[in-house]
């Protein structure tokens, strides 16, 4: 068990927390739900040690381990895969270390060989001997390959850093597990591998994520964030959601039923109080009145933007034909002969493990970069907005917000534009924030600002989630639904997914897979087929023994 006593953490003036009290037990995944700016990283940091609270405390049961999911991606660059996960538990990669030390001595003393005895006993304690398979276990588990396991951190891409990072807070089964974003940059294969792990997981975990699906699939409770103190809700994020809702509407019921109340008390004493034969009866009856208590309700401190995208021009039949693309990168080839027709309505979902080959193909599409081979043709009522998933060379320039968000806008007005991104939460001085002082967040909902004024009838969304918070995420899916024109994406939010696209497309090895199809069916139907062929490959294998 892990818990809060009395926490505060200020922040200059401001009180991010205030005498917050909170236990997370063990057996419950809790998901830490709040606005942007709330605090979720700043109190898992103040709950694992990293950060000191202004006031109070946190409390560990005895003999705990606490692990957390390392936000440092170049920590342990001088280190192999292997090792850097099995850093997870420190304790017992120190014993390793120690082992291999004595045992490299040439003068071997006795004493050497009773701390050797008495380190291997340890070691074996621990399950030491299962390390490094347990280590490859969960690598493979996350899409990182054996031949992965003995190369450098720093020789690893982004991506494949983050997931040793992830094997590493996972690894050793510790008591209390605290995860931030953990489905940042994870395909969506290594975000289901993480699931089923969390749902079997026995011990405690607080998660932080803006993905609904996952928090719905492995949380049993939901801590929310507002106003400065934490509220625990039993159940998942959809339940927590419906509960808080019901919640307010409630006392929002019941504040109405005290307000009539109220009303008929006053209209009695301002009636009766100056009639002597009544005046018991409203002295009574102010009594009453003082007794009453309004219940007080605060508005959440969410803030949901307001994102809908209107095309100047209805799309026509012909939006696209794509004709066996291919493009190498670096040296590899991303994009194989793709081809593929896309129709008026179509709203379309890029899935597959290769995030280079979705991001080139949008950047073909965009007018980026050109293919190697192949062309694409876009039909003559389209016009397209592009959502690029590396937005460093967007937002290196000192170019004021609204200034860079005029040159897209057909109406050059300053008051039009900041119309635009009042919608996205710029509100005030923020238009004259320099693009270059941005953050992630504020670099995202600058771009969907861009795509908005365009008013594009076909949208390319490469990852567009990464970034928001819960509220910008339910916006853009909502904004995308109700959008009459054609949608391309990839995204690793499966409920955004699900509810967005009606075709799903997914960029394999041998070739691209086209379906109409929500997500959910294609993802049954592809799970059908892993499993008939796991079955085939069986068979084979006993009719060769």
């Amino acid at each position: 068990m892990i818990s809060a006593n009395n926490v505060t953490l200020r922040l200059g003036k401001k009180a991010l927390f205030e005498d917050v009290n909170i236990k997370f037990t063990e057996g419950n995944c809790y998901g830490l739900i709040g606005a942007n700016g709330a605090g979720k990283s700043t109190f898992l940091k103040i709950l694992s040690g990293q950060l000191e609270p202004s006031k109070g405390d946190v409390s560990i049961t005895p003999g705990q381990r606490l692990s957390f999911l390392q936000q440092d991606h170049f920590k342990y660059d001088e280190y192999t895969v292997l090792d850097t996960v099995i850093m997870g538990n420190a304790r017992l990669y120190e014993i390793m270390k120690e082992k291999e030390a004595i045992y490299m001595k040439e003068d071997f003393s006795d004493e050497d060989g009773i701390k050797a005895a008495d380190l291997e006993a340890e070691f074996a304690a621990m399950n030491g001997w299962e390390a490094e398979s347990d280590a490859a276990t969960l690598l493979n588990g996350l899409g990182i390959d054996t031949g992965f396991h003995y190369m450098m951190m720093k020789d690893l891409g982004g991506n494949e850093k983050v997931k040793v990072l992830l094997a590493q807070a996972l690894f050793g089964n510790p008591d209390i597990l605290l995860l931030d974003e953990p489905t940042n940059h994870l395909d969506l294969d290594a975000i289901a591998w993480l699931e089923e792990f969390l749902i079997n997981f026995d011990n405690t975990v607080i998660v932080v994520s803006h993905d609904r699906y996952f928090l719905n699939k492995v949380c049993t409770q939901i801590a929310d964030i507002d106003y400065a103190k934490i509220q625990l809700y039993a159940g998942n994020y959809d339940f927590w959601y419906e509960s808080s809702q019901l919640m307010i509407k409630q006392m929002k019921e019941a504040n109405k039923k005290k307000e009539e109340k109220i009303k008929e008390l006053q209209e009695f004493i301002q009636r009766f109080s100056a009639n002597a034969s009544k005046s018991k009866q409203a002295t009574s009856r102010k009594r009453a009145l003082e007794k009453i208590q309004l219940d007080e309700i605060r508005p959440s401190s969410r803030k949901y933007p307001y994102i809908d995208f209107r095309p100047e021009r209805e799309i026509g039949n012909e939006v696209l034909v794509v004709e066996n693309l291919s493009k190498t990168v670096g040296g590899v080839k991303v994009l194989d002969n793709i081809s593929f027709i896309l129709n008026k309505g179509d709203k379309v979902a890029f899935i597959g493990s290769n995030e280079l080959a979705k991001t080139t193909l949008f950047q073909i599409l965009a007018g980026e970069i050109e293919p190697d081979e192949g062309t694409y043709k876009w039909g003559i009522t389209t016009s397209q907005a592009y959502f690029a998933k590396d937005n460093t060379h967007i937002f290196d320039s000192d170019d004021t917000i609204v200034d860079w968000l005029t040159q897209f806008s057909p109406v050059k007005d300053a008051t039009y534009v900041r119309g635009f991104l009042g919608r996205m939460l710029f509100a005030g001085d923020d238009g004259v924030k320099k693009l270059s002082v941005l953050s992630g967040g504020e670099r995202v909902r600058c771009q969907l600002s861009m795509m908005m004024i365009q008013a594009a009838n076909c949208l390319i969304f490469d990852e567009p989630t990464n970034h928001l918070d819960m509220e910008s995420i339910t916006a853009l899916n909502n904004g995308l639904i109700k959008f009459p024109g054609v949608v391309l994406f990839s995204c690793h939010d499966h409920q955004f997914v699900q509810t967005t696209a009606n075709r799903i497309m997914e960029i394999t090895e041998t070739g691209l897979i086209d379906k109409i199809t929500t997500y959910d069916e294609y993802l049954e139907s592809d799970t059908a087929a892993r499993k008939r062929q796991q079955i085939v490959s069986v068979n084979r294998e006993d009719d060769e023994n």
